[in-house]
């Protein structure tokens, strides 16, 4: 909300915006994202499996249909978060959601039917969209305009390795002691962790932002500070030709990790690989993910976000062709790794080319409501990829896909500004 202040730890009121000159909360934040990334991991490798083999869910479309709860519920946490923090604070948004995700290790290990399982991804998403949107924007607050791709990279990095690992050690606990509890009881010592570290050691940022609005040169005339949320939305989704462009390219982008979350262990189940080939494939992609976001976060800095988020859609792309073609272990981790790397290309430069326009007094909703349209993609990509699936198999969805990944790097070519980076 315009013009409301948060008093900092120290009740000063000079505040010094970098990575420097914040490097212990940006690094507590980081941990925090790790943990986040993990809460979603416990999922990545045996949800499917528990929905063919436990609940013997035989359609695409219904077995997906946590991953459509999950999409729908976090991409309207994410467009709330933006709003609740600049109402009320950054940390207390952060703390109700770590709170929202306390019930869903039990909700997944008791739940006697899908519908609880559902159930506990719709707390799930809200959680996420709380959690991750929050620390999004306390680490833009923090480092200021000169390193926010590096700040994104980071904080990407941070979750999506969080994912990767704990998609692995769930995989291996899956194989040892079984679907259920054993993989969900790392996602409680998670949750438990994060909200602790959260309550007891993150302080507000929201200050941080107020100082850098008093600096803040506007990228055009329709990006000034006195914005409506409405105005905002608009901008954001439609109006600007960068911040629509980021938006539909999220938008695939979590379409296409949709797609490898609930088609990826399933398609390589049935080509008759095990838990622990599964548990490494559906970590492959996130860890290359995660791991290349260190670089190329910190590239887009130097080299601009236009032509990083193109090719990137364009190596996602060929990493999904791979997928759809390939039969076998080996050539389906080079395609797990080659996507991993063109969404790595993609995933920090866009948020960070959100923070390039977004006038700092709106920055929060602004990338609320892009990861609100990003998010979406994990339901579109839940319905689309499953009707395909169900329709014309698994390697024919996954190759419809990519095409659509191809296409909306295009249109980042063709609408995005070449000129929004500084």
């Amino acid at each position: 909300m315009p013009g409301k202040t948060f008093p900092n730890a120290s009740g000063s009121a000079g505040l010094a915006l970098g990575l420097r000159q914040n490097l212990a909360q940006f690094m507590l934040l980081v941990t925090v994202n790790a943990l986040v990334g993990g809460t979603l991991g416990q999922e990545r490798t045996v949800l499917p499996l528990l929905a063919s083999q436990t609940f013997h869910l035989d359609l695409y479309t219904g077995a997906l249909t946590y991953i459509l709860a999950f999409g729908l519920s976090k991409a309207a946490m994410n467009y709330f978060a933006g709003t609740l923090s600049d109402r009320y604070g950054r940390k207390p948004v952060l703390v109700a959601g770590w709170l929202a995700a306390v019930p869903v290790p039990l909700m997944l290990i008791l739940g006697p039917s899908w519908a609880w399982i559902v159930a506990a991804n719709v707390l799930l998403g809200i959680s996420q969209g709380l959690t991750w949107s929050t620390a999004v924007i306390m680490k833009m607050d923090l480092v200021g305009p000169k390193r926010r791709g590096l700040a994104m990279g980071f904080n990407e990095a941070a979750g999506y390795l969080g994912v990767a690992v704990t998609a692995l050690v769930t995989g291996y606990l899956a194989a040892t002691y079984g679907l259920r509890p054993a993989p969900f009881l790392l996602g409680a010592a998670y949750i438990a962790l994060g909200l602790g570290l959260t309550v007891l050691a993150v302080r507000e940022t929201h200050h941080h932002a107020q100082t850098e609005a008093t600096q803040h040169v506007e990228a055009h005339s329709d990006a000034h500070a006195g914005l409506t949320t409405g105005q905002v939305f608009t901008l954001t989704s439609f109006k600007d030709r960068s911040l629509s462009a980021a938006s539909q390219a999220g938008l695939v982008n979590n379409l296409n990790d949709g797609l490898a979350w609930g088609l990826f262990p399933v398609l390589f189940a049935s080509a008759g690989l095990n838990l622990g080939q599964i548990g490494i494939l559906a970590a492959a992609y996130p860890a290359a993910w995660g791991a290349a976001q260190l670089v190329t976060g910190a590239a887009s800095d130097r080299w601009g976000r236009k032509w990083f988020i193109t090719t990137g859609m364009i190596v996602q792309a060929a990493g999904l062709g791979i997928t759809a073609s390939a039969h076998s272990f080996g050539p389906w981790l080079g395609a797990a790794i080659v996507l991993g790397l063109g969404t790595a290309m993609v995933y920090p430069t866009l948020l960070a080319a959100i923070g390039d326009v977004a006038h700092p007094a709106w920055r929060a909703r602004s990338v609320g409501v892009y990861r609100l349209w990003r998010d979406g993609g994990f339901a579109v990509g839940a319905l689309l990829s499953g009707i395909l699936a169900d329709l014309y198999g698994i390697p024919t969805a996954i190759a419809a896909i990519a095409a659509l990944t191809a296409v909306s790097g295009v249109v980042v070519a063709v609408r995005m500004r070449d000129n929004d980076h500084a």
